[in-house]
C-alpha cells in the first residue's frame, strides 16, 4: 500500500485540485440561484415593508403639524398596514437568516430597529416627539433596512453585483426623496431647514453618480423621471424650502415622483434577479464539463498507476503476510513453548519473489526470526536460573529461620528478666518478618510457600498474623470484624498478601498516624480494608498500580523497589483474589482485598475453644 501511496500521492493531489474547482465553481452556481431566494426571503419583504413605514412617517409628520382629528385616523390605519408588513417581513425573513454569518447579523439588526417601534409612536402620540425627532426615528429604521439590502445584494458575479449596488443606491435616493417629503410639509424651523439641505445635497449626489454607472436597460425608466417636468418642480420647490420658502404643491408632486422611483426600482431589482439565473446555469454547465474531464484524465492516470505498481504490491504483500506469521503467530507460539518447558522447532521463512530487493528482505528476516528465537531460548533459561536461585536461597532460609523460631520459642518459655523477654519477642518478630521475605522470594520464582494450614482460620486472626509479620505492628488499629472464615490452603498466601499491604502502608504514612485494617462481608466475598494517612497517590500512580495489580507483569530484576507490589500481584492471580487501590478519605491510600466466597466459609453454630492471643502487644478497637 505504501508503493501504491507513493503512485498515487500526485494523483490524490489532482483529485483535491479537481474537487477544490469543482465546489468553487459549484458554490458560485449555488449562490447566483440563492440570489433568487433571497430576494424573495429578504429584499423583496424589506422594501414593501420600507415603503409602508414611509408612508407611517409622512402621516406621523402630518398628525404632528396638524393635529386634526383625519390625521389622527389615518394614521391608525397606515399603523395598521405597517404592522402587517412587519410581521410578514418577520416570517419571510426567519427562512433566510441563516444564510450566512452576515446577513444573520444585519437581519438582527433590522429586529432590534423594528423592536423600537412602538417607542417611536408612543412618543408622537403623547407629543413627547417634534417633527424633526420623528423624522430622525423612522430614518434609523430605514437605514437598517438599506443595510439589510446592501448585504444580501452582495454576489461575487461582478456585473450583477455592481448594477444590483447601482440599484440600491437608487432606492435609498427615493428614500432620502421622502425624508425630504416629511420634514418640507409646510413651513420649516432653521434646524430642520440645515437637515433638509444635507438630505437634498445627498440625494442629487446619489442619483447623479448612480445614473452614470446603471446599464443602458436599466437607466431608461431613470432617466425619464428626472427629465419630467415634475422632477423639474421639485427642484425648484426644493431651492425654495432651503431659502426658508413654503411652496404650494410640495406634497402631491413629491408623492407622485415617489412613487414613479418606487417601481423603477422594483423593476430593475426583479430585472437583476432574472439575470442571475441564466448565469448560474452557465456557470454550472462550464463546472460540469471542467469536472468530467479532469475526472476521466485521473480515472487513466489512477488505472495506469494501479498497473505498474501490481506487481511490485503482490510481492511486498507475501512479504508482509510473512513477516506478519512470524511476529503473530510463530514467535509467541516459540514462547509459550518455552514458558512451558517444551523443545521448539522454527521452520525457515521463504519468499518467493523476482525482485532482488524483496528476497533480501526476506532472508533478513528469516535470520532475525532465528536471531529472536535463541535470544528468548537464552531468556527463558536466564529466567529458570534466577527461579532457581531465588528458591533455593528462600527455602534454605527457610529453614534456618523455622529452626531459630523454635529456638527462640524454647528461649522465650525459659526466660524469667522481664527484659530478656522483651527483647527474645523482638527476636521473634524479627524471624516472621525475614520469613515473610523469603516467602516472597519463593512467590517471586513461581513456586509455592510450605506454609499452610488443614482448618479453616477466623480472619480476624488472618488479619492479626498479618500484622504481626510488620515491623510497626504497634501502629496498627485491627477493628472487630465478622466471624467468617478463610479456608485452610489459601490462609498463609492471604496473610502474607495483606502484611505486605499493610507494611507498605506503614512505610508511606507518617510515624505518628495509624494504619487501620477492618473487614466486612461483601456480596461476591469478604472484603478487608487497609487504610494509612499518608501522602497519597496521584490519580495516575493510582491507575497504574491498578492495573499492575489487575494482570501481574513479568518480574524484573531492576524494578526491586516494587518487589511488593510483584508478590501481593501474584498472590491474588494465584487465588481469584482482587486487590484495588483507591484514595482514603484522609489523604492517604486505602487497599481493597476482595476474597472470593469460595474461600471464605460461614463461621460455625457452636462456639469452639477460644484461640490463644498472639504473645506479642496488639490493639483491638471495640465496636459499639
Amino acid at each position: 500500500m505504501k508503493i501504491i501511496g507513493l503512485l498515487l500521492v500526485p494523483l490524490a493531489s489532482m483529485v483535491v485540485l479537481w474537487g477544490v474547482i469543482t465546489v468553487v465553481t459549484a458554490g458560485e452556481s449555488l449562490e447566483l440561484r440563492q440570489y433568487t431566494t433571497l430576494w424573495t426571503n429578504l429584499r423583496h419583504p424589506a422594501y414593501k415593508l420600507g415603503t409602508e413605514l414611509q408612508r407611517e412617517r409622512l402621516a406621523s409628520v402630518k398628525l404632528l403639524r396638524a393635529g386634526r382629528a383625519a390625521d389622527r385616523s389615518a394614521l391608525t390605519q397606515q399603523r395598521a398596514r405597517s404592522d402587517k408588513a412587519r410581521q410578514q417581513f418577520r416570517m419571510l425573513s426567519g427562512r433566510s437568516r441563516d444564510t450566512s454569518e452576515a446577513i444573520r447579523k444585519q437581519v438582527d439588526a433590522v429586529y432590534t430597529e423594528l423592536d423600537g417601534l412602538d417607542a417611536i409612536r408612543g412618543e408622537i402620540d403623547t407629543g413627547l416627539a417634534d417633527r424633526l425627532r420623528a423624522v430622525e426615528a423612522y430614518n434609523a429604521i430605514m437605514d437598517s433596512l438599506f443595510g439589510l439590502h446592501r448585504r444580501v445584494g452582495f454576489i461575487k458575479e461582478i456585473p450583477i453585483y455592481e448594477q444590483a449596488r447601482v440599484v440600491i443606491d437608487l432606492g435609498y435616493a427615493k428614500e432620502l426623496l421622502t425624508r425630504e417629503q416629511a420634514l418640507a410639509l409646510g413651513p420649516t424651523t432653521l434646524a430642520e431647514r440645515r437637515v433638509f439641505t444635507q438630505i437634498v445635497g445627498n440625494r442629487r449626489f446619489l442619483l447623479d453618480h448612480a445614473l452614470g454607472e446603471l446599464d443602458p436597460a436599466l437607466r431608461e425608466a431613470q432617466v425619464s423621471i428626472i427629465t419630467s417636468p415634475d422632477y423639474q418642480r421639485m427642484r425648484l420647490m426644493e431651492d425654495q424650502i432651503i431659502a426658508g420658502g413654503s411652496p404650494l404643491g410640495w406634497l402631491d408632486t413629491t408623492e407622485g415622483l415617489a412613487k414613479s422611483f418606487q417601481d423603477a426600482q422594483l423593476k430593475a431589482s426583479m430585472a437583476l434577479s432574472a439575470r442571475s439565473e441564466p448565469v448560474a446555469d452557465s456557470v454550472l454547465t462550464r463546472a460540469l464539463l471542467l469536472a468530467g474531464t479532469a475526472l476521466l484524465l485521473i480515472v487513466v492516470s489512477i488505472a495506469f498507476s494501479l498497473r505498474m505498481g501490481n506487481r511490485l504490491s503482490r510481492e511486498l504483500g507475501t512479504l508482509r503476510e510473512a513477516a506478519l506469521e512470524v511476529a503473530r503467530e510463530r514467535l509467541p507460539e516459540v514462547v509459550a513453548k518455552l514458558r512451558r518447558g517444551e523443545a521448539v522447532e522454527v521452520p525457515e521463512l521463504s519468499v518467493t519473489s523476482t525482485t532482488v530487493e524483496i528476497d533480501d528482505v526476506g532472508q533478513a528476516f528469516s535470520t532475525v526470526q532465528q536471531t529472536a528465537v535463541e535470544a528468548a531460548v537464552g531468556q527463558a533459561q536466564l529466567r529458570d536460573g534466577v527461579g532457581h536461585v531465588f528458591r533455593n536461597l528462600a527455602r534454605r532460609s527457610q529453614a534456618l529461620l523455622h529452626r531459630q523460631r523454635i529456638q527462640l520459642e524454647g528461649m522465650q518459655h525459659r526466660a524469667t528478666d522481664p527484659e530478656a523477654l522483651d527483647d527474645l519477642f523482638r527476636l521473634d518478630h524479627l524471624t516472621t518478618r525475614m520469613r515473610r521475605h523469603a516467602e516472597g522470594l519463593i512467590i517471586l520464582s513461581g513456586a509455592t510457600p510450605g506454609r499452610g494450614w488443614s482448618k479453616p482460620v477466623p480472619l480476624l486472626d488472618v488479619v492479626r498474623g498479618a500484622t504481626a509479620e510488620v515491623e510497626e505492628y504497634p501502629r496498627v488499629v485491627v477493628e472487630p470484624m465478622p466471624a467468617q472464615r478463610l479456608a485452610g490452603p489459601v490462609v498463609g498466601d492471604v496473610i502474607h498478601l495483606i502484611a505486605e499491604l499493610i507494611e507498605n502502608a506503614t512505610v508511606y504514612s507518617p510515624p505518628h498516624t495509624s494504619v487501620v485494617v477492618r473487614g466486612e462481608v461483601a456480596a461476591r466475598g469478604f472484603a478487608v480494608h487497609v487504610e494509612d494517612r499518608g501522602v497519597g497517590l496521584t490519580p495516575e500512580e493510582l491507575a497504574d498500580l491498578n492495573e499492575r495489580l489487575a494482570s501481574p507483569p513479568e518480574f524484573d530484576l531492576a524494578d526491586s523497589e516494587r518487589l511488593g507490589l510483584f508478590v501481593v500481584s501474584r498472590l491474588a492471580a494465584r487465588h481469584d483474589i482482587r486487590v484495588t487501590l483507591r484514595g482514603s478519605p484522609y489523604g492517604g491510600t486505602t487497599a481493597i482485598v476482595l476474597i472470593p466466597a469460595e474461600h471464605v466459609t460461614d463461621p460455625p453454630d457452636e462456639p469452639e475453644e477460644p484461640i490463644r492471643q498472639p504473645a506479642r502487644p496488639m490493639r483491638v478497637v471495640q465496636g459499639d
